[in-house]
């Protein structure tokens, strides 16, 4: 047996199809704030920015570790410099002499040649920190920018769920006001379909935005005005009015 429904009762369902698109548009909004690929790409580049810190600290200490051997080995020829000199200071042969003053020239080229390195070192380590400071202020321009970011989105969900909070309001008091079975089809049809009710205007269907045929528009008119009819485009409910064209 074909459904039946008030005229009134079945106008309301444009009410409740009004509420149920408000609130697709509202979850479509949602999950496409721009805050939300703004987040995106700045975590991405955060997550690269903290790579690069890694790899900044990393080189960093290797480079602290390579001075402090340096430095080392500097301590060493400088102990054995004193210890020659002292040697020298106190020997009175001629061997000794041209034995420890030899060594000492050596020794003080050695010396030369670790200072050198170790100002080299320490010159790369300036520049290391330098680039290691220059990461992670970004990395840390970057947190802030998110955390913008962020906020701005919270701001923005906490606007759609109001809205939406009061859509669902809305919608539970129209629920209300419908018969079971009218309401029962109507979900099931929006679930199946997408849409629930459409409205036939000027022989037009508002869900698929085309004009019926002659034959289905016969058929519409053919049907009584309490009898629930169907789309044949969308299959929504179609909802008849003085506007409908039949």
């Amino acid at each position: 047996m074909a459904l039946k429904a008030s005229p009134e009762d079945q106008a309301i369902l444009l009410e409740l199809q009004a509420i149920d698109t408000k609130l697709q548009q509202l979850a479509h909004r949602a999950n496409s704030l721009p805050e939300l690929q703004t987040i995106a790409s700045l975590s991405a580049e955060a997550e690269e920015a903290r790579l690069a810190g890694v790899s900044d600290s990393g080189a960093l200490e290797d480079a602290r570790l390579e001075l402090k051997r340096v430095e080392s080995d500097v301590e060493v020829v400088e102990t054995r410099i004193k210890r020659d000199v002292e040697r020298l200071e106190a020997t009175s042969s001629v061997k000794d002499v041209a034995g420890l003053e030899t060594e000492l020239a050596s020794l003080r080229k050695r010396q030369s040649d670790l200072e050198d390195i170790e100002l080299a070192v320490m010159e790369r380590i300036e520049e290391l920190e330098a680039a290691a400071s220059a990461t992670k202020a970004g990395h840390d321009e970057l947190l802030v920018r998110i955390a913008e970011a962020e906020a701005a989105r919270d701001a923005a969900l906490a606007t759609i769920e109001g809205e939406r909070g009061h859509a669902i309001a809305n919608r539970s008091i129209i629920v209300g006001k419908l018969p079971e079975d009218l309401l029962a089809l109507y979900e099931r049809q929006r679930e199946r379909y997408g849409t629930g009710a459409s409205l036939l205007q000027g022989g037009v269907s508002s869900a698929s935005g085309v004009k019926l045929n002659e034959s289905d528009m016969a058929a519409i008119r053919a049907a009584a005005p309490d009898d629930v009819v169907l789309c044949p485009d969308s299959n929504a409910i179609l909802v008849r009015t003085s506007e409908s064209g039949i």
